[in-house]
């Protein structure tokens, strides 16, 4: 926060009564005269005693919500020409000279649509309120410059602070940035939808649309306006009449369709304009409605592009989805942490889902036990708390692999010692290569192989599933956790085999 902040008008403070609202006469329209000329002077004196030449370009705004006064906007905002980029020039981060900068001041002081902070981090700031309301802070108290602005017939008043001040919208939210994860994140959703598109906001109210291919994504990523605030959607319909049958019986909405020459064309609409839309786009090769409801507008996932060196800067944020609130999470995670979660779900393929605090991890069937488990009902049960150990995070995927077993101590090398050993067991399995005996008496209990060439001749085709029979374990692999057991050597002389 600056420590000088002066809010300078065109109003007298004596016309003020004492609850400090203004009771003089008030122009019907913005000055465009000697009144708007004074304005954008008193900026330029306070730049100079702060020795101040260039200013940054904060949040900006275009239409809509950017306009401050009784005046309608004007064509391309009061922007034309001040940017060779055309309005994407007109962007957060955006450095302009003191010329530059005044000409915006103009603008926004004209309500011509567009709107900005204007700062100089640390050291100066210019904020346009309402109605021709100036706060210009510095880190010096510009004595010259407010003397000038008097004398300019201006009334500058000190402030503890300026009401434009950025504040974010949730101090708390840690903002998903653009980096490497987001752009291995996004290229894996394309290739899996094989089409996607990208909404690019580089100023409020103002956005580009981009339908991304596995053949186009680094173009699209490579022409991005700086500070951008990207939200990623699922692809257009190319059912143009099923995209349109979405549309409301009332309220704003945002209509997206692909022309000829595969341009994204958005636009705000009402019920009014449905029908003539409706029409327009009837030959487009792809279309889709998207509410204007902050709590009905669900884009898969969104970030924010950091600086080309990778520092994030910009200050507004996005919207959070479930995956930005997940990346959020996921990033405090590590391979070998232990956490505790709640089983949520068992799914037929023999997963486990676990909610590990608001974000869903797996475990798969050989990780829930150093012992054989058939289906995972056998050893956790949905609502049962666990704790177990991350196997690995995934940021692309945006999944957490996590191993029960980890937590349990392997039993594998009590059973090497155990070759030689004649063990009495059931039968729990029986395929065309052999038949699987359980040697341990207990659940989950360990299990051989005993491969067909190890059967006992009397044993035949006559055994079941549930049958003892008595084995010689044979050899245990440890590397690939396998027991191999003989019928056939139990009843074989020593001197025989």
């Amino acid at each position: 926060m600056l420590p000088c902040v002066y809010r300078v008008t065109k109003y007298d403070p004596a016309d003020r009564d004492q609850h400090g609202h203004y009771t003089g006469a008030e122009p019907a329209t913005s000055d465009h005269g000697p009144v708007e000329a004074a304005y954008l002077l008193a900026v330029a004196a306070f730049a100079e005693d702060t020795d101040v030449d260039r200013l940054t370009i904060r949040e900006p705004e275009i239409g809509g919500f950017a306009h401050f006064g009784p005046e309608p906007p004007v064509d391309g905002y009061g922007l034309a020409g001040l940017f060779p980029a055309g309005p994407t020039g007109f962007h957060d981060g955006a450095l302009v000279p003191i010329a530059t900068a005044l000409e915006l001041v103009r603008v926004m002081l004209r309500d011509d649509g567009a709107w900005c902070r204007l700062e100089t981090e640390g050291s100066f700031a210019v904020h346009v309120g309402w109605d021709q309301y100036l706060y210009i802070g510095s880190s010096r108290p510009c004595e010259a410059a407010l003397a000038r602005t008097r004398a300019l017939g201006l009334f500058p008043e000190l402030l503890d602070a300026s009401p434009y001040d950025f504040a974010p919208d949730d101090p708390r939210y840690e903002q998903r940035p653009a980096d490497a994860d987001f752009w291995a994140r996004l290229r894996w959703t394309v290739d899996t939808h094989r089409a996607t598109f990208l909404e690019e906001t580089y100023a409020g109210n103002a956005s580009r649309w981009h339908r991304l291919t596995a053949d186009n994504l680094e173009a699209v990523r490579a022409g991005l306006t700086p500070r951008a605030r990207l939200a990623v959607w699922t692809d257009l319909l190319t059912d143009v009449a099923t995209a349109m049958a979405a549309l409301p019986e009332e309220g704003l909405v945002e209509i997206l369709w692909e022309d000829e020459s595969g341009r994204i064309i958005g636009t705000v609409a009402d019920v009014t304009q449905f029908e003539a839309l409706v029409s327009r786009i009837a030959g487009a090769s792809a279309a889709g409605v998207l509410s204007l409801l902050t709590d009905e507008r669900h884009p898969l996932f969104t970030a924010v592009l950091p600086d080309s060196d990778g520092v994030l800067r910009a200050r507004w944020q996005t919207e959070p989805t479930p995956s930005d609130r997940d990346w959020v999470f996921l990033k405090t995670l590590r391979r070998g942490q232990v956490v505790t979660g709640t089983v949520t779900s068992i799914a037929d393929f023999g997963g486990t889902f676990v909610d590990i605090g608001g974000c869903t991890a797996m475990i798969n069937l050989p990780e829930l036990s150093w012992r054989p488990v058939r289906h995972p009902s056998d050893v956790v049960g949905v609502g049962r708390p666990i704790t177990a150990v991350i196997l690995d995070v995934d940021m692309v995927r945006e999944r957490v692999a996590l191993s029960l077993r980890a937590m349990q101590e392997d039993p594998w090398p009590r059973v090497a010692p155990r070759i030689g050993q004649v063990l009495t067991g059931p039968v729990t399995e029986i395929v065309s290569f052999g038949i699987f005996v359980r040697i341990e008496d207990r659940a989950q209990g360990f299990e051989g192989l005993v491969l067909t060439g190890e059967l006992d001749e009397s044993t035949g085709d006559v055994v079941e599933v549930g049958d003892t029979l008595t084995v010689q374990v044979i050899d245990v692999d440890l590397g690939r956790r396998r027991i191999t057991l003989s019928q056939k050597q139990v009843h074989t002389p020593r001197h025989e085999r």
